[in-house]
C-alpha cells in the first residue's frame, strides 16, 4: 500500500482523516492508518511472542531430563508397572478384562447423561450461531445500504465464511485465512467490514450490489415468452430476483 498525498504550491503533503494519514491499498480502497493503535498492537504481539518463547524454552529444559530414553520402551515399562499394581487384587493376565468390564459398566451408567448433555450443548451452540451470525446479517448496515438481494440470499452465499470463536464472530476469506481490519491493524475485521471484503472478492458481485448492471440479456419470466428485467435493479419481486440471479450464474 502507499500513502495518499496531495500537491499544493509545489509541495507534497499527506492526506489525513483527523490526525491519521490515509493509505491506498492494492485494491484501490483507502483507509486511515492509526499509528498509535499499530504500535500498541505490535507491543502486545511482541509480549505474546516472548511468552511463547519462554514456554518453549521451559519445555525444552524439561525434555532434556528424558534425553536418551526410548519412548516406546518407556510406555511399555509404565504399562508393566500399572499391571503390577493391579496384581494386588487380580492376576496380571486378567487386568485388561477387568478394565474392559469397568469401562462398559461406566458407559452404561453415564452414556445417557452424556448424550443428553451433548444434545443440549449442540442446541445451545446452534442458537448462539444463529443469533451471532444470522443476527449479524439481519442487522447489517452494509447490506441495507449496498446489497440489492434479500438478506437470506446474502447469508446463504457468505454465511459459511463466518465462525464463532471464543464467543465472537470471526470471518475467513476464500484462502482460509482470517479477515483482518484495515482501519485497526492487527485486529480481526468486524462483521460489516469483513462482509464488504467478501463481497468485494465475489465473482458475481455486480449482480448483488445496488445499481449494478448485469452482463448479457434478461431472463424469461412466467410463461417464458416475455423478456424479464435486464438488471437486478429492475426486479420488483423476490422471485424475479432469484430467477435473474440463477440465469446470471448459468451464464458465468
Amino acid at each position: 500500500m502507499k500513502l495518499k498525498t496531495v500537491t499544493i504550491e509545489g509541495k507534497t503533503y499527506a492526506e489525513v482523516a483527523g490526525d491519521q494519514p490515509i493509505y491506498i491499498h492494492e485494491d484501490g480502497k483507502e483507509a486511515p492508518h492509526d499509528a498509535a493503535h499499530t504500535v500498541a498492537t505490535i507491543s502486545r504481539l511482541n509480549g505474546e511472542a516472548k511468552t511463547h518463547r519462554e514456554a518453549k524454552e521451559q519445555l525444552e529444559a524439561q525434555a532434556k531430563a528424558f534425553e536418551g530414553l526410548d519412548p516406546v520402551k518407556v510406555k511399555e515399562a509404565l504399562g508393566i508397572v500399572q499391571n503390577l499394581d493391579a496384581k494386588k487384587l487380580v492376576d496380571a493376565g486378567e487386568v485388561d478384562k477387568v478394565k474392559a468390564e469397568i469401562t462398559e459398566a461406566l458407559k452404561k451408567t453415564y452414556e445417557p447423561q452424556i448424550q443428553q448433555l451433548t444434545s443440549e450443548r449442540d442446541s445451545v451452540q446452534q442458537q448462539l450461531h444463529g443469533e451471532l451470525i444470522g443476527g449479524g446479517f439481519a442487522r447489517s448496515d452494509y447490506i441495507q445500504k449496498n446489497i440489492a438481494v434479500p438478506v437470506d440470499m446474502v447469508q446463504n452465499t457468505f454465511g459459511k465464511n463466518f465462525k464463532i470463536e471464543e464467543g465472537k464472530v470471526v470471518a475467513y476469506g476464500a484462502d482460509g485465512q482470517k479477515i483482518y481490519s484495515r482501519t485497526r491493524p492487527g485486529e480481526v475485521a468486524d462483521f460489516d467490514e469483513a462482509l464488504e471484503t467478501l463481497v468485494g472478492g465475489y465473482q458475481h458481485k455486480e449482480s448483488i450490489l445496488k445499481g449494478s448492471q448485469a452482463g448479457g440479456g434478461g431472463f424469461q419470466g412466467g410463461g417464458g415468452s416475455k423478456a424479464g428485467p435486464k438488471s437486478l435493479a429492475e426486479c420488483k419481486t423476490k422471485d424475479e430476483k432469484v430467477a435473474y440471479l440463477k440465469q446470471v450464474g448459468e451464464q458465468a
